[in-house]
């Protein structure tokens, strides 16, 4: 079986041998074309396209344009997709629309469909989604996950729901104790499978499937497509369609991603200079560990950002409460990590900055993708010191293409040579995916800014910052900071995710 190009949607459909993507490693049948412009065409019953409607979304977006339908036919479905085209809606709705065909009434501890993901906030952004689509409709959901109270979460199985959503500890918790059958389940959803393998909850999922029916519908969704993610596939699903809307461990078009390559000591005052910037409305900002995340969230307070971080090491209700200010606009800044990544899902992220360079390609693809989502454009910029520049080739191996580089701010440092391939590429702010004579963040002309630190804004900028960015020691590094706590030592899957 060849792979093939559906034109109409510039979908790759079939077999991806080129990108490790073989439809016979799972038993999978061949994906016919869809044409589909407007969600009526999908079959959907009327309550659900008056909430698709009452939300604002126009039209299908390519992965549920191609999705919907096999999920309504009843297929396994292999989905190949990057966080934020819509891939929640994907498969959620053709659940609704099931179950609202099939009109029946809940029973105690018996759900019909399961949604695993591997955090609390993926968990809890899904259950956003279930609620937003059924209000009006008695179809019931619940959400359950480690961290929040164990006795309601048991008290609303005892009721009885439709839908449970929740991480695979927790369900294991339930699971285990006899307070969820799954012997009722026509739908089992495996929501970003590449992370769930990354935590290690293989064998809780492999736990939780087995306790379900054969005779059930399975979906398996990814950000990309490697030998586990196929092995896990092969023995969960039953002769799927496979949907790749982007190929594997690739940039979306709507982010414009550069590096910025400088010495280790004046990252601080690069950042400093990038956020002089008024366009960076809000920033997403990564840095490789737990104490650097803290560190640097500490020297942006010091400089009158409102400034917050989200990471492992932080207690789940602190977690909720950053994200909510940041989506509400009341953090112009989240530093993170990359365990905390998959969770952060705020819609109109203007700018991710790399302060660290990531570890792994699929890290840096995962990362930038918190911008430049559902079509809206974005930027992602990553710093990149002589020490690791071994990592940005990695990255450009990674994603099969160049990172262009940015020198149009005062730290450029040329980087060393590298052991192969050509000279990167040069350009300007202005240049590239946004368009020639594009500002930094979008709009107006490009203009160099002083080599100072921050300049005064106008009232709902920044606050006003004295000049050189950051406060400086004789090393260059940060000022020195008493301890605040001891980090809690990792190792193995952590089963309350």
């Amino acid at each position: 079986m060849d792979a093939f190009l559906c034109p109409d949607l510039g979908i790759m459909c079939g077999s991806f041998t080129g990108y490790q993507l073989h439809f016979d490693d799972l038993n999978a049948d061949d994906i016919g074309t869809h044409n589909v412009t407007t969600f009526d065409m999908l079959g959907l019953a009327q309550p659900f396209l008056d909430a698709v409607e009452k939300q604002g979304f126009e039209a299908p977006t390519k992965i549920q344009d191609i999705a919907i339908p096999h999920l309504m036919n009843g297929f396994d479905l292999m989905g190949v997709a990057q966080t934020g085209g819509g891939k929640t809606a994907a498969f959620v709705l053709p659940i609704l629309n099931r179950l609202l065909e099939e009109n029946e009434k809940t029973v105690s501890g018996k759900p019909r469909c399961v949604i695993l993901a591997p955090t609390r906030e993926l968990a809890q952004q899904i259950g956003v989604a279930v609620r937003s689509f059924t209000k009006g409709q008695k179809i019931f959901h619940t959400v359950i996950f480690g961290g929040s109270p164990y006795k309601q979460q048991l008290q609303q199985l005892q009721r009885g729901v439709h839908i449970v959503v929740a991480t695979p500890g927790r369900l294991m918790d339930h699971m285990e104790r006899g307070s969820i059958k799954f012997d009722s389940v026509h739908t089992f959803v495996l929501d970003e499978a590449d992370r769930m393998l990354d935590m290690g909850f293989i064998h809780d999922v492999k736990k939780v499937a087995a306790e379900m029916p054969d005779e059930k519908q399975t979906v398996m969704f990814s950000a990309t497509m490697s030998k586990q993610v196929r092995a896990l596939a092969g023995g969960l699903l039953n002769k799927p369609k496979q949907v790749e809307v982007a190929r594997e461990n690739t940039v979306a078009e709507t982010i414009d991603h550069r590096v910025l390559h400088t010495k280790q000591k004046d990252k601080q005052r690069l950042l400093s200079h990038l956020l002089d910037d008024p366009t960076l409305k809000k920033v997403l900002i990564f840095t490789r560990t737990k104490a650097m995340a803290d560190r640097l969230c500490d020297n942006l307070k010091e400089r009158g950002h409102k400034t917050d971080t989200i990471h492992g090491d932080r207690q789940q209700s602190a977690r909720q409460r950053v994200l909510r200010a940041f989506r509400n606009g009341n953090i112009e800044l989240l530093v993170a990590t990359d365990v905390a990544a998959r969770g952060i899902d705020v819609a109109d992220i203007s700018h991710v900055i790399n302060y660290d360079m990531p570890l792994e390609g699929d890290a840096y693809v995962h990362r930038i993708g918190r911008t430049g989502r559902a079509g809206q454009s974005g930027m992602a910029l990553s710093f990149c010191t002589d020490g690791e520049s071994d990592l940005l080739q990695q990255i450009e191996r990674t994603i099969k293409q160049r990172v262009d580089v940015d020198k149009d701010h005062p730290f450029h440092q040329d980087p060393l040579p590298f052991k192969a391939g050509g000279e990167q590429k040069r350009r300007r702010f202005g240049g590239g995916g946004g368009g020639g004579n594009r500002k930094f963040g979008g709009g107006g002309p490009n203009k160099r800014k002083p080599e100072g630190g921050f300049k005064k804004k106008t009232e709902g900028g920044f606050k006003n910052k004295s000049d050189g960015g950051f406060k400086k020691r004789t090393d260059g590094g940060f000022k020195k900071h008493s301890p605040k706590k001891t980090h809690r030592k990792g190792g193995g899957p952590r089963r309350a995710a």
